[in-house]
């Protein structure tokens, strides 16, 4: 049940009514507040206060304003005049359910109005804004045309220009092949003419001479015979230059190299071609990148994540068979027989990567932990559990920190213990 908020303070002028209602504590938002010209309505669960005003009012300019524990009204009469009372007085049940349900209709109307003009409203404004943004648009495109047109004309002229400068360095170039065509041709003409006065001879009988005609088979080809004499350039002379390189098998320059790196690079370099040179017939199909250890030892974690394990184990045997001296390689196998049940198998790969795992250093401590718990794993699940319990000591030399391999170390000895009180 509502508790009805019944303490108030009014006072009024002839325009206004000023209403302050004390709120008990609770805590008030303009969502707790609901007004109409006849009807204000303060809903503040569990507290309720409702009023059927003495007259209408302006509820579009009245004012509610909330603070210190208090909600101060500020109603505007429609009409100038002094009310008997706050509240309307003497109403009956129906009335007040009338004028309270016509109150909140007009509300809703009011509202729904409101939200319809909003809606014109922001539709408007968006059509305004899409008829600025397209007067934008082809104000832009126009300028761009403008510029384009004023660049396709530049280029135009600029076009015309450098056909004329062609035409005219044509006409020059023709003009000079010519003047210097008629420089060649006129020695050529005197020494045939100086030809033709040597042929002539007198003739017996008559005081006439006759010339020796110099046209025949190749009288034509004289001209153009000596123009190819005389354009053809001499021949060039033949020679052979000879290019020493630096005797370097090793691809670094000869003041940073040190010789025995240099060797143990080559070494591994030929035993790695050796190895993926030595069953061409199975590597051939594979992919390039299938053809690095590196590469091939990610897809087997994947896989192992993955729990396939027999898929892992043969991504690190063509690694291991690409290259044997990576530890990592040995020490995941092991792993991957420790979950398929070959003990035996786990156990030589382990021992095989504490072997690569040399010289022990800060760096491969991690590795070498790994390698001793899971070939003193290995024989433990083989019942062997002194040579067990030899390499989780091991192990703890290491970390001696790991609390988890020194239980592991007690539960193994427990076993130890047990065993032989048994036998």
């Amino acid at each position: 049940m509502p508790v009805w908020l019944r303490e108030h303070s009014w006072r009024q002028t002839l325009t206004a009514v000023y209403l302050s209602l004390p709120l008990r504590g609770a805590r008030a938002t303009p969502a707790n507040i609901f007004c109409s010209e006849q009807y204000l309505k303060v809903s503040i669960p569990p507290f309720l206060f409702e009023a059927i005003l003495y007259a209408p009012i302006d509820d579009t300019n009245s004012t509610a304003k909330i603070g210190n524990g208090n909600i101060f009204f500020t109603l505007y009469k429609k009409e100038p005049a002094l009310w008997d009372s706050l509240t309307l007085a003497n109403a009956d049940k129906e009335k007040l359910q009338y004028l309270r349900e016509n109150a909140v209709l007009k509300a809703q109307e009011k509202a729904k109005q409101e939200t319809e003009a909003k809606k014109i409203t922001k539709q408007e404004h968006k059509k305004y804004a899409l008829e600025a943004t397209m007067k934008v648009e082809e104000a832009e495109r126009k300028r761009i045309e403008a510029l384009k047109e004023k660049e396709r004309q530049k280029v135009a002229k600029e076009l015309e220009l450098w056909k004329n400068q062609q035409k005219d360095g044509d006409k020059y170039k023709s003009i000079q092949k010519k003047e210097e065509l008629h420089q060649e041709i006129e020695p050529l003409e005197e020494r045939k003419n100086e030809k033709m006065n040597k042929t002539r001879i007198p003739n017996e009988g008559s005081s006439k001479t006759r010339v020796k005609s110099t046209r025949g088979h190749g009288s034509s080809s004289i001209f153009s015979q000596n123009l190819k004499e005389e354009q053809l350039p001499a021949p060039r002379v033949a020679a052979t230059i000879k290019v020493n390189f630096t005797p370097r098998v090793f691809p670094t320059a000869l003041r940073e190299s040190r010789v025995a790196e240099e060797e143990e690079w080559l070494h591994k370099q030929a035993e790695a071609r050796r190895i993926i040179n030595s069953d061409l017939s199975e590597l051939e199909d594979l992919k390039e990148e299938e053809k690095n250890p590196d590469w091939l030892k990610d897809k087997g974690n994947k896989m192992f994540a993955m729990g396939d394990y027999l898929g892992a184990v043969n991504a690190y045997n063509l690694a291991v068979r690409l290259n044997n001296k990576l530890p990592l390689l040995y020490l995941n196998r092991a792993a991957c027989h420790l979950k398929l049940r070959n003990l035996h198998k786990a156990i030589e790969d382990s021992s095989k990567a504490l072997e690569l795992l040399t010289p022990p250093v800060p760096d491969n401590e991690n590795a070498r932990v790994k390698a001793h718990v899971r070939r003193g794993t290995a024989f433990c699940q083989l019942e062997l559990y002194t040579e067990g319990l030899q390499d989780y000591e091991a192990a703890l030399k290491i970390d001696p920190r790991n609390k988890i391999l020194e239980k592991d170390a007690e539960k193994i000895r427990h076993l130890i213990q047990g065993t032989m009180q048994s036998s």
